[in-house]
C-alpha cells in the first residue's frame, strides 16, 4: 500500500471564491485520472508566517500556490515559497 501524496494549498480559504473550490476540484480530477491517493490541505497564510514552520511543511509532498487569494499575510506566503526554493520541494503557483 503507498502513502497518499499530500498536497498543501498555500493561501486562505474562501469556500464562496470559485477559484478556491476549483483548486481543490482540478487536484482531485487530476489524481482520480492517474489512480492517485490525494490528501489536499488548505494552509493559512497566516500560520506560515515565522522560523518554526519548515518541520510542519516538511510534512508534505509539495505545494500550490492559490490563486483569487488575497492572502491575510504575504510574508507567510513568501516564507513557503522560500522554503520550497531552497529545500528543493514541488511548488506551483497560479
Amino acid at each position: 500500500m503507498t502513502q497518499p501524496l499530500r498536497i498543501g494549498i498555500i493561501g486562505d480559504f474562501d469556500p464562496g471564491n470559485i477559484s478556491h473550490t476549483a483548486t481543490v476540484d482540478a487536484l482531485s480530477h487530476a489524481a482520480n485520472s492517474q489512480t492517485i491517493d490525494l490528501k489536499t490541505e488548505w494552509l493559512p497564510t497566516g500560520t506560515l508566517d515565522g522560523n518554526v514552520i519548515d518541520s510542519n511543511l516538511k510534512r508534505f509532498d509539495g505545494f500550490w500556490g492559490a490563486s483569487g487569494s488575497p492572502y491575510k499575510s504575504m510574508n507567510g506566503a513568501l516564507r513557503t515559497i522560500q522554503f520550497c526554493r531552497e529545500n528543493g520541494w514541488p511548488f506551483l503557483g497560479t
